[in-house]
């Protein structure tokens, strides 16, 4: 019968210290970025560490020195490609900068309470809300956390302390509109997702501004109440079932990608020959397929996270920089077939 092996020693940073003839601060500096130590200790305790295995407890620093590089990011549209892009952008760039994210997932709307309460219990730096729509309830429990900031992306709001990095949605919008009135429709709808306050996007604002500088208004809304293509499809079906073609709108505006795409959908099998521009926001990856061509607005979500973890982590703001303009990316949904 083998005799079993003793569990081997976990090395220490007194292990390497010790071996490297050094302090243990000197081996905690030479795994700190940035830290203030010579080259050739590094180098030293480096090889020290590699040769024991030693990998410094990076929990144990952040009790010491009172942040846990840890961000915590919440978000309630997992299914939305347009999150999974922000998502992955957000990891990519925390990573890179020496941090872990703690995905905070809402999407149930429940037990926020317990979510939160996790995140606080494990001190993150800060809270970073991806396109969530904040309700009374969320906006509770992250006020009741320690004091850390607040940083929401790609949605407005109402509450001074949390700080918002969108797009210049106003002026979006009003480019879509432009595009579509520029293609000579006079007849002109809106199709909103969720029934917030439209100053949250102002995508639709920009619409109105834009047909109001060409003396027109708004001839439909339509309301989904989700992010959702099969609702999207369900919606515009009974509108175009309802409508005799003559009395249709022109052009239909909506409120992000996901409803574009149901929108089209629909046209395709309900809309006859009675041809129906339509135009996105988010410019998924969907979006490009030459099955679709859909025309949208890229809010460029890789300079809205620089912005937003520049202020998270950095407190570094640059109001108005180029992250709030986006792109129109223009394919041929809106063109007249």
């Amino acid at each position: 019968m083998n005799k079993p092996t003793a569990k081997s020693h976990k090395a220490t940073a007194s292990d390497v210290a010790r071996l490297a003839g050094v302090s243990k601060w000197t081996v905690s500096r030479a795994f700190t970025p940035g830290a203030s130590i010579s080259e050739k200790a590094r180098e030293q305790v480096l090889k020290i560490a590699s040769e024991l295995g030693y990998r410094p407890n990076l929990l144990a620093r952040s009790l010491s020195q009172k942040k846990t590089q840890i961000i915590g990011v919440v978000i309630d549209e997992l299914k939305n490609p347009h999150s999974m892009l922000m998502l992955d952008t957000v990891t990519r760039q925390l990573q890179q900068r020496g941090y872990m994210a703690l995905l905070l997932n809402i999407g149930s709307g429940e037990n926020y309470s317990a979510v939160m309460t996790l995140a606080d219990q494990l001190q993150v730096d800060g809270l970073l809300f991806l396109g969530t729509v904040l309700t009374d309830d969320l906006i509770g429990v992250a006020r009741e956390m320690h004091q850390i900031p607040l940083v929401q992306v790609c949605r407005n709001n109402d509450e001074p302390d949390i700080d918002v990095v969108n797009i210049d949605g106003l002026r979006a919008g009003k480019q879509l509109g432009e595009l579509l009135l520029a293609q000579g429709y006079t007849r002109v709808g809106y199709m909103m997702g969720p029934e917030t306050s439209s100053h949250h996007t102002q995508r639709l604002e920009g619409l109105q501004l834009a047909l109001k500088t060409a003396g027109l208004t708004l001839e439909l809304l339509l309301t989904t109440g989700v992010y959702s293509r099969e609702r999207s499809y369900e919606v515009l079906s009974e509108y175009l079932n309802a409508q005799l073609p003559q009395q249709r709108i022109e052009a239909l505006f909506c409120e992000n990608d996901i409803l574009a795409l149901g929108a089209l959908a629909a046209l395709r099998d309900h809309a006859g020959n009675t041809f129906m521009a339509v135009v996105g926001f988010d410019d998924i990856d969907e979006a490009s397929l030459p099955s679709w061509q859909l025309t949208t607005f890229s809010q460029r979500i890789d300079l809205i996270v620089t912005e937003a973890l520049n202020r998270l982590i950095d407190e570094r703001a640059t109001p108005g920089g180029v992250w709030s303009q986006g792109e129109l990316r223009i394919r041929r949904s809106h063109l007249k077939s």
